[in-house]
This record gives C-alpha cells, structure tokens and sequence, in this order.
C-alpha cells in the first residue's frame, strides 16, 4: 500500500491551490512550472523540490492534451510523485 498522498499510476498527481480554491486536482504526465528564476519540468521520479513561483503559464500535459494555468506567486513542492502549486493567483486558461 502506497504512503497517503503519493501517485501510484504511471504518472504524477498534481494539486494546484489558490487562496479561493482548489484549481486542479488530478493525474498528469508532466508538469512545467515558472519558478522565479526560470521554468521547471517536473516529470514522474522527480527528486523532492521546492522553489517559490514566479508569474507566468503553467502548463500540466495528460494524455488527452495540455491544460494550461496563470499562475502568480506562491511554491511549488514535489515529494514522492505528487506535485503541489500552492499560488497567490491561479487560474485555468482557456
């Protein structure tokens, strides 16, 4: 049995949290992220990180295609296969 919280798919499970709401919440192949010194991708077996976020587009790639967030401000943390966006501002893009 997997510890709580960890992805046991082929891939990450990505949390994005905004001070109003979760955004996402689900299974996804990739995930790059605007760091405040550059973009970061995040792939399944990604050694544990953590980075404050810039301002920009994150993008979070599925099989079935790319969602795409505004992000502004906040950290991101990776352990153990789940990715976590905890934002100032974060928004689906259409």
């Amino acid at each position: 049995m997997a510890a709580a919280g960890t992805s046991q798919g082929g891939g990450l499970h990505v949390l994005v949290i905004s001070p109003e709401k979760t955004v996402y919440d689900d299974e996804a192949q990739s995930i790059v992220v605007p760091a405040w010194d550059g973009e970061v991708g995040i792939l399944r077996g990604h050694a544990p990180y953590m980075a404050v976020l810039g301002s920009g587009e994150m993008r979070v790639t599925r099989s079935g295609g790319t969602k795409r967030f505004r992000v502004e401000g906040g950290f991101v943390q990776v352990v153990d296969n789940v990715v976590t966006v905890l934002s100032e501002t974060a928004e689906a893009l259409a």
